[in-house]
């Protein structure tokens, strides 16, 4: 690729012509299909479909956990399509947080050891206690996970996440399993992160409404971006219509 087509130093990723196929044959299924984008730095940014348009997809891709069948992804000015299987790892060690619709908390350990199993691997993390009062968890340091209701383990599965100072946050469904109440308290803990981390935050839902938060939302359908639509006026989590 020429280099004028990678992108500036105001981009987090960009994606060119990004297609993924899985299987072959009658019965391949086209997740993505030659999908160009570009995402800002330090926006939150909301991908907004169906389920099977091609949303996680995108993500696992920009995020190192999945390969394109055709196109490129690139992290500011590095190409993520022509990397190694080290190199992503490395890429996903020290640049990018993930919070998923299920924890993914181990039971027997606290939530500061939670936290800590982040920090140990990583290469410039933050302080545990930072990282946990930063989602309001400040008191709850010491509880373990069936001390906690669903929302305040979400909100430790946020900390362990920017716990390793990520450029990048991706949150898959963060407020799937959680009640109104709890999502949008979990929302606001997203956007604090954004605000004073300046972290690029990807949030993958079907929930329309979340969209009111966002700097960018972008519409997926059928393994396509259908729009891509900026916010004049952001609307605080607390005022999401759930």
């Amino acid at each position: 690729m020429a280099r004028e087509n990678v992108p500036d130093g105001q981009t987090t990723f960009a994606t060119r012509g990004l297609t993924k196929v899985y299987g072959s044959g009658p019965a391949a299924v086209h997740a993505l299909r030659g999908v160009d984008l570009e995402i800002p730095k330090g926006e939150i940014v909301v991908l907004l479909g169906p389920s099977g348009s091609g949303k996680s997809t995108l993500l696992n891709i920009i995020g190192g956990l999945d390969r394109a069948t055709e196109g490129e992804a690139f992290f500011e000015d590095r190409n993520l399509s022509q990397m190694n299987d080290r190199e992503l790892t490395l890429y996903r060690r020290d640049h990018v947080g993930f919070v998923f619709q299920f924890y993914n908390l181990m039971p027997s350990l606290t939530a500061r050891e939670n936290v800590e199993l982040v920090t140990e691997i990583a290469e410039n993390p933050m302080d545990v206690e930072r990282a946990l009062r930063l989602v309001g968890l400040g008191e709850r340091m010491d509880h373990f996970p069936a001390q906690m209701s669903g929302g305040e383990q979400q909100r430790v599965a946020i900390a362990r996440a920017v716990a390793k100072n990520p450029t990048v946050l991706f949150c898959d469904e963060p407020t799937g399993a959680l009640d109104s109440q709890t999502g949008r308290a979990v929302l606001h803990v997203i956007n604090d992160v954004n605000r004073e981390l300046g972290a690029t935050v990807m949030i993958v839902t079907h929930a329309a409404a979340t969209a009111q938060m966002a700097h960018r939302v972008i519409h997926f359908a059928d393994g396509a971006i259908r729009a891509v639509v900026e916010n004049e006026t952001r609307v605080s989590p607390d005022e999401i219509a759930w």
